[in-house]
C-alpha cells in the first residue's frame, strides 16, 4: 500500500505554520485542503482533548459566518492532536487563506460566553470543552507563527 499524502510529510522538522496539504479535484473542481500546525511534532506539547475540541467549535462557528462561509467545506483536528485541517473549494495558497486563519484565531483568542454547540443537544461530548485551553493554543499559534510568519512557516520541509 502506498502512504497517504500526510505520512510523507517531515514531521522531524515541521514547524507552526500553515501548510498546503494537498489540492484534489472533485468533478474537475479544485479542493485545497490546508494544514494549520499548532504545535510542533513530536516536540512540543499537543493539544488535549477539551482544548482542541473547543478550538473545534468555536473555529467552525467563525469560518461559518464568515464571508467566505460558502468556500468552507471542513474545519476539524488532526488525530495527532498537533492541529487542524481546514479545507476549502478551489485552488489556493497558504497566503491566500492566512489572513482568515489569523482572525479565526484572534475571535478565539478574545471569544467570552459559552462556547457555541456546549450543550447535550448540540454535541456529542460537550462536557469535554475548555475555552481557556483553546485560548492557550490559539495564543501559542499567533505568537510563534501568525503575528509575525516566517516563510518556511508556509512551506513543507523536505
Amino acid at each position: 500500500m502506498e502512504k497517504i499524502t500526510s505520512f510523507k510529510v517531515n514531521h522531524i522538522d515541521l514547524l507552526v505554520g500553515l501548510y498546503v496539504s494537498r489540492i484534489d479535484y472533485v468533478n474537475n473542481n479544485p479542493v485545497t485542503t490546508f494544514d494549520l500546525r499548532y504545535t510542533r511534532p513530536n516536540i512540543d506539547e499537543v493539544m488535549d482533548t477539551a482544548s482542541l475540541h473547543a478550538i473545534e467549535h468555536l473555529g467552525a462557528t467563525f469560518l461559518r459566518n464568515h464571508k467566505i462561509q460558502n468556500e468552507i467545506i471542513y474545519f476539524g483536528p488532526m488525530g495527532c492532536r498537533t492541529g487542524f485541517y481546514l479545507i476549502v473549494s478551489g485552488e489556493k495558497s497558504s497566503k491566500d487563506i492566512y489572513p482568515i486563519v489569523k482572525e479565526m484565531n484572534e475571535f478565539i483568542v478574545n471569544y467570552q460566553g459559552l462556547i457555541p454547540g456546549a450543550s447535550a443537544r448540540d454535541c456529542g461530548n460537550y462536557k469535554d470543552l475548555s475555552l481557556s485551553g483553546a485560548k492557550k493554543f490559539a495564543s501559542k499559534y499567533l505568537n510563534e507563527f501568525l503575528n509575525d510568519p516566517k516563510e518556511e512557516q508556509f512551506i513543507y520541509p523536505n
